[in-house]
């Protein structure tokens, strides 16, 4: 992906809200679940995770590894990740 299709995602990002809230529990096999309906009804979403920097910043990256995604844009707690859904 390059850069001009970052930033027209982070375009459209900016709008929408968070759908995913990822807790003290952390990143479970349940989250994961839902990131992955997420992803495939929406295509592009946001992810609140509410952790320490440094574990942010691991836990959003497990998720693009896990799901497929690409990390769009991170800014304090919110990610903004794109899987493209081949089925739209």
């Amino acid at each position: 992906m390059n850069a001009a299709d970052k930033k027209k995602l982070r375009a459209q990002a900016h709008s929408l809200k968070p759908v995913i809230i990822i807790g003290q529990s952390g990143l479970t096999a349940a989250v994961l679940a839902e990131i992955e309906l997420a992803l495939d009804s929406h295509e592009l979403i946001k992810i609140r995770i509410r952790a320490e920097r440094e574990d942010r910043k691991v836990i959003g990256e497990q998720i693009c590894i896990d799901t497929g995604a690409a990390l769009i844009q991170t800014i304090g707690q919110i990610a903004v990740i794109y899987r493209l859904n081949p089925d739209k």
